[in-house]
């Protein structure tokens, strides 16, 4: 079984190269993604992280191509165990250098990097030294134990699918959808007494408290929330996130965020969210914190363009870097 599994390492591999190759080669979220990478902040420049990045992409697929062909040299494995120990060298500076951020290693996914993300650059360094110890092609070897190989291509393709997916996102957020069609929507019965709630809190202080963030740089206040300072509301912090993740204060400065929600927390109406970010560029380039203040009441179903207040600040003086409405 050792055997075959050595010698099924080069499809196996290809699968796995082939596909993340030509999705950041190819792919559209490629430059979107790049900015927000930890490779940015290496590279120091997120047009240069792209270039890497599609560079990479190339260099996956020609490695499964020649996974692919006859194992006539070892060189094909060989490089993608070395690609594989480049890959986890650069999650250990992610982790450290800037945890918060994606790692861009399938061009496809932007959440923080995780133990997945080294349990595939281990599966490439693994599958590429027994690529390297391939003593026969792989269709001759699927031939002869054609039910054995198939069980191992599935139990392998099981495997990295589950590494290379965010369960949250493929999983987890399709059946919790599928069950809020079917037993409808947890908020609904609080729609009511949220709505009685608040316009008790208005009779009692008509007067909301706006969110400490700072002015503008023309000197106009922040904008007001539509809930009463005090009052209560249900709405998940993952609605407030989606909800802003649509308003134009997110694409004004999401080319400044790196990471995903870091912390977040209600204050007088509002809820805020707190982002990392790079600031600026080449020398210039500077960690930040990016601080969101959005109507901690508002969601999909009530507004379609929230009031949203945005400050960047400086991660370690504290300082303001930008502000804008």
């Amino acid at each position: 079984m050792s055997a075959l599994a050595r010698d099924l390492a080069p499809l196996v591999l290809a699968g796995v190269l082939g596909p993340a190759g030509a999705g950041k080669l190819f792919g559209r979220g490629t430059a979107r993604q790049a900015p927000r990478t930890a490779l940015a902040r290496l590279l120091r420049d997120g047009g240069r992280a792209a270039l890497f990045l599609r560079v990479l992409g190339a260099v996956e697929l020609l490695l499964a191509a020649a996974l692919l062909a006859p194992p006539t040299t070892p060189l094909p494995g060989a490089g993608a165990a070395l690609l594989g120990a480049g890959f986890l060298g650069y999650l250990g500076y992610a982790r450290t250098a800037a945890p918060g951020s994606s790692c861009g290693c399938t061009a496809r996914q932007e959440a923080p990097l995780t133990w997945r993300a080294f349990a595939r650059a281990a599966a490439v360094l693994a599958g590429g030294a027994a690529a390297a110890l391939a003593r026969q092609p792989w269709w001759t070897a699927a031939a002869r134990h054609p039910a054995a190989a198939a069980c191992l291509v599935l139990a392998a393709a099981v495997a990295l699918t589950a590494l290379s997916a965010d369960p949250e996102r493929r999983w987890r957020m399709p059946l919790r959808r599928l069950r809020l069609r079917i037993a409808g929507h947890p908020l609904a019965a609080t729609a009511t007494a949220t709505a009685t709630a608040t316009a008790a809190a208005t009779a009692v202080a008509p007067a909301t408290t706006q969110a400490a963030m700072p002015p503008d740089a023309a000197g106009a206040p922040p904008p007001v929330p539509l809930t009463a300072a005090g009052a209560r509301t249900a709405v998940p912090v993952a609605a407030t996130v989606e909800l802003l993740e649509r308003s134009r204060a997110w694409q004004s400065v999401s080319r400044v965020v790196r990471s995903a929600l870091m912390d977040h927390w209600d204050d007088g109406g509002w809820r805020i969210l707190q982002f990392a970010g790079v600031y600026g560029g080449g020398t210039a380039a500077r960690p930040v914190l990016v601080l969101f203040a959005v109507d901690a009441a508002a969601s999909l179903d009530t507004v379609r363009e929230p009031a949203v207040r945005v400050s960047v600040i400086d991660a370690d003086s504290g300082a303001p870097v930008m502000a804008t409405a």
